[in-house]
């Protein structure tokens, strides 16, 4: 089974979650270590290959949860957030800033731990 990393305040952010959603991302992110692919899991193919996003809907509002599984040394969780955005299904900005940064702190992290 694969290592989790939580980046910057993703793992906090989880915590902030409903528990229904709390529940499903843990679930998907658990099938993840092991290597398989959730139900519903889609490529964000913006950020490059291997950038994932999971969908969860609670109450009226969206949640989303980022990772990447394309690195060698774990699966990072980049980013987890309730969807502000009421014009469809665009990203916000400050979130795809967010994705970014931490996609490229996860590179980083990815090459200092390899032998």
């Amino acid at each position: 089974m694969r290592t989790l990393r939580w980046l910057g305040s993703s793992l906090d952010d989880l915590s902030a979650c409903p528990p229904d959603v709390k529940r499903a991302f843990g679930y998907a992110l658990r099938e993840v270590q092991k290597g398989e692919t959730p139900p519903g899991a889609v490529p964000l193919t913006q950020f490059g290959s291997g950038v994932f996003e999971l969908k969860e809907s609670y109450d009226g509002d969206a949640f989303r949860s980022v990772y990447v599984v394309k690195l060698k040394s774990a699966v990072f969780v980049l980013h987890v957030f309730k969807k502000k955005s009421k014009s469809g299904k665009a990203m916000p900005r400050e979130d795809i800033a967010v994705i970014e940064h931490r996609l490229k702190r996860a590179q980083e992290l990815d090459a200092e731990e390899q032998f």
